[in-house]
């Protein structure tokens, strides 16, 4: 068992890496064949990725399942280092559930199917390796290779049918995407090789993270350095994770995306951005960090009510959900820059229960637009009589997003919102009415689009299908499982919180 823990990293890199280059040479028209196996290799990273959480040692903390190739040698020395603490742990399974539910409901791609798979499998491989690599180098490859595939599936599997500008929507939407992106990266970029070249003056030139963390921890790393180069990495990082006002990218993206991507972009991508600062911001240059969090706090904040107010003038079910999403990740950047133990717990927590909430909405939305082709919520009118299961679902994940308890979005809001009432008492009182917003968004739209007298064009509508059914009513029993027992989940984020510099 634990020559399988060393290697275990590895694999879930490879298997989807392997799985998109296998599918390359796969029938281009065996639309069928191409799905079951995309169906065969994320259910291999799902099964890696529960063995990865359930493994993995709260007790004894720190970075388990170590692993480490050899790449550049000295003075270079850049090296595939796999580990993963209980924060990174974690996110792995959040990718690995999403990744498998957006292959699922994704047996309706008739357009070129297997290039749309490839690309997929690739994106869940660049979002595994990102958060288990312990190498700024290869981290950086990692989180472009999740990023650049964005671009393609949006341009060439997007929707088309609005204009906007002098571009299709989904043309538009996939250049603004690869735009914001890219320049996000070269932000962060241009942070790794500030803190390289400041490592290799104190006389350890490397892009191992430890040894950086380390140098940081020493004393090696001036403060003065460190707090030129964290708002690279809050920037940068921060553009993926939807912070105001470098978000506009992110609600364009999910209304062009098809339904499987748009759950991975909301469930993990927007988590990578934020990931990327807890664990190379506040890590390597934790004093820059500490300096810079007021600033944070505060675009966290607009993030909470600047989304909540966009969501509430939006008409499409997809704007919606896509400010929304601004929204709660404004939490999210909320509860790290508390660098309170609390705080920053919720907000891992908060990462999590988003994805599984958001990738849910996303699902139903692309449910109810393949049957209705509309997402107007003008014009969606009682669809709970004709589509009780979506419905259901919706309501579910909405009292979530709203914080109900017993939901998993409640533990993590409360404990964002405790760390901020201990450290920023005012931007907290901000924050709950963020929240407060958020319920007159959710229960408009749950009234308008499936309340009411039912609109005699929807007779003819069915429910969504057994796939999507079985999808939903997983990521709905995750959301019930964690608001009722977080134990399980916070025992691993509290071990790894607790190791975090400034907590």
């Amino acid at each position: 068992m634990e020559n399988f823990d060393q290697i275990a990293l590895a694999l879930i890199i490879f298997i989807p890496l392997a799985g998109a280059i296998a599918a390359m040479f796969m029938p281009a028209d065996r639309q069928k064949d191409v799905w079951y196996f995309a169906i065969v290799v994320a259910g291999l990273c799902f099964a890696l990725s529960l063995y990865i959480f359930l493994r993995y040692d709260y007790g004894a903390g720190g970075f388990q399942f170590q692993d480490s190739y050899k790449w550049l040698p000295a003075p270079v020395d850049i090296n595939l280092s796999l580990a993963v603490d209980g924060i990174s742990a974690l996110l792995i399974l959040l990718n690995g559930i999403i990744l498998l539910g957006g292959v699922l409901i994704s047996q309706n791609i008739v357009y070129r199917p297997r290039d749309f798979f490839v690309l997929l499998l690739a994106l869940g491989a660049g979002v595994f390796g990102t958060f288990a690599v312990r190498d700024l180098f290869f981290l950086f490859f990692f989180y472009e290779l999740a990023v650049l595939p964005m671009y393609l599936l949006i341009g060439v599997w997007g929707s088309s049918t609005d204009f906007r500008t002098f571009f299709r929507a989904k043309e538009y939407a996939a250049t603004k995407l690869f735009l914001f992106l890219v320049a996000g990266s070269v932000l962060v970029w241009i942070g790794i090789l500030a803190v390289y070249m400041g490592a290799a003056e104190s006389g350890f030139p490397t892009f191992s993270m430890e040894t950086l963390g380390r140098l940081a921890e020493a004393g090696q790393l001036s403060e003065e350095f460190q707090t030129w180069v964290f708002p690279l990495f809050m920037v940068g990082f921060g553009v993926l994770a939807g912070m105001w006002p470098f978000h506009t990218w992110s609600p364009d993206g999910h209304v062009s995306a098809p339904t499987a991507v748009s759950m991975l972009h909301a469930g993990v991508l927007m988590k990578l951005g934020a990931y990327g600062i807890i664990r190379v911001g506040m890590v390597i240059v934790p004093e820059g960090a500490e300096n810079w969090m007021p600033v944070l706090i505060t675009l966290g904040t607009v993030n909470v009510l600047y989304g909540a107010v966009s969501a509430m003038s939006q008409t499409d079910l997809k704007y919606i959900i896509g400010y929304s999403s601004v929204s709660h990740m404004g939490y999210v950047l909320m509860g790290i820059a508390t660098l309170d133990r609390i705080g920053v717990g919720g907000a891992v927590l908060q990462m999590f229960s988003h994805g599984i909430m958001t990738a849910l909405m996303f699902l139903l939305v692309g449910a109810i637009y393949d049957r209705t082709h509309t997402r107007d919520i003008s014009v969606l009118k009682g669809l709970f009589s004709r589509m009780g299961v979506t419905g259901f679902f919706f309501a579910i994940a909405g009292l979530a997003s709203m914080g109900l308890p017993g939901l998993s979005g409640f533990i993590a809001e409360f404990m964002v919102f405790t760390g901020a009432f201990r450290t920023y008492l005012p931007l907290a009182v901000l924050a709950v009415i963020g929240a407060a917003l958020t319920a007159v968004y959710i229960l408009r739209l749950l009234a308008l689009t499936f309340l009411g007298e039912s609109d005699a064009r929807w007779e003819h509508l069915t429910d969504a299908s057994p796939v999507e059914k079985a999808v939903g009513g997983a990521f709905v029993l995750i959301m019930i499982f964690v608001g009722v027992w977080p134990e399980p989940l916070l025992r691993l984020i509290n071990v790894s919180v607790d190791a975090l510099p400034g907590v």
